[in-house]
Formats: C-alpha cells, structure tokens, sequence
C-alpha cells in the first residue's frame, strides 16, 4: 500500500488573531493532527505560516484556521497559496517562529 499522499501549503490568516495566542492554538492543533510546519506574526497584524502533512489532515488543519482559531481571536479570512504534493516533510514538526 503506498504511503498517504503529503501535501504542503502557505496560509496566511487575518482578522484579530495576533495577542490572542492564536500562535499558540494553531501550533497546538497542528501537533493533534499531526501537521508538520510553522507559523509567525507579521508586521501586518496577520499570522502566515506553512502546513505539511497527509492531505485529510491539512484539510482539517485549513478548516480549523478558517473556521476556529483561538478562543479570543477574530477569523476575518484566511489565504492558502501554493499548495502542492511533496515527497516528504520538510519540516521535523510544528514550530513558532519569532
């Protein structure tokens, strides 16, 4: 049987979601799902990152992003970008970058 298919993909999430752990939260999720990647704040009050993982686990990971969030924070949009099938993880696991 060959091995779930990996996809990787950029997001970047705006609305209220700097202040309000949402780092925090996402790094947490990506660690239930077993989502590899990172994420960070910008200077534009937005959070960007990248996920990689099996591809039913990324689309739980998206949804979560676009739909839940930390408890405090404001979803307003969230843009995914090139998302593309890899070989394998880039990543060793989910990370916070400062």
């Amino acid at each position: 049987m060959a091995a779930a298919t990996l996809l990787a993909v950029d997001f970047e999430v705006f609305g209220l979601v700097q202040g309000v752990f949402f780092r925090k939260y996402t790094q947490d999720q990506a660690i239930r799902l077993g989502v590899h990647g990172w994420c960070m704040n910008t200077y534009h009050r937005t959070v960007k990152g990248q996920l990689e993982g099996p591809r039913e686990m990324v689309k739980l990971m998206k949804d979560w992003l676009k739909k839940t969030g930390s408890p405090s924070s404001r979803i307003d949009k969230v843009e995914f970008k090139n998302e593309r099938e890899i070989q394998d993880y880039t990543f060793k696991n989910f990370s916070i970058k400062h």
